[in-house]
């Protein structure tokens, strides 16, 4: 009587058929032949307003961030979390135009004295934000204008406009 493992080994298993999941199995993956789109997996994602926080705070200290940079008292580099490459680009520009007037004529930096007035925020659809800050100092009043988007689950500030 031969041993019970050689009898096991000798019997032939039926071929399957290979198993390829449907296309409802795999949503997110491309088909075959179908060019990558890396953004699609690894790029910003937008988050919808129900998983985001308040944005009332960070439109107050974006806004009086913005006008501490603009007269030289912050490094605009403190606020590149908050802010997509545009809205740095801008601010970096006018900074640099504000640092010149102020060699130019003298003046020093002083960290401005900020009383934030009315913030007023609508939501024109989901998980964006469109705010107006308005920042009073001894001088002037000035309104901040700040469009937020949810993107990787926090606001981030995609334009910024200061009047």
């Amino acid at each position: 009587m031969p041993p019970a493992s050689s009898a096991r080994s000798s019997a032939v298993q039926p071929a399957l058929p290979p198993v390829t999941p449907t296309p409802t199995e795999r949503p997110n993956r491309p088909r075959r032949g179908e060019p990558f789109d890396i953004d699609r997996f690894f790029g910003r994602q937008s988050t919808p307003s129900a998983e985001l926080p308040d944005p009332g705070p960070l439109l107050e200290n974006l806004a009086r961030c913005v006008v501490e940079v603009l007269a030289g008292a912050r490094e605009l580099e403190q606020l590149a979390r908050w802010v997509n490459e545009d809205v740095y680009r801008t601010i970096l520009r006018r900074s640099l135009l504000a640092k010149r007037a102020r060699t130019l004529s003298g003046a020093t930096v002083a960290r401005p004295v900020l009383r934030i007035g009315s913030v007023i925020a609508t939501s024109p659809r989901d998980g964006v934000v469109e705010g107006v800050v308005v920042a009073h100092s001894r001088r002037r009043s000035r309104a901040i204008a700040i469009r937020l988007e949810g993107v990787d689950r926090r606001w981030r500030a995609v334009a910024i406009h200061v009047l």
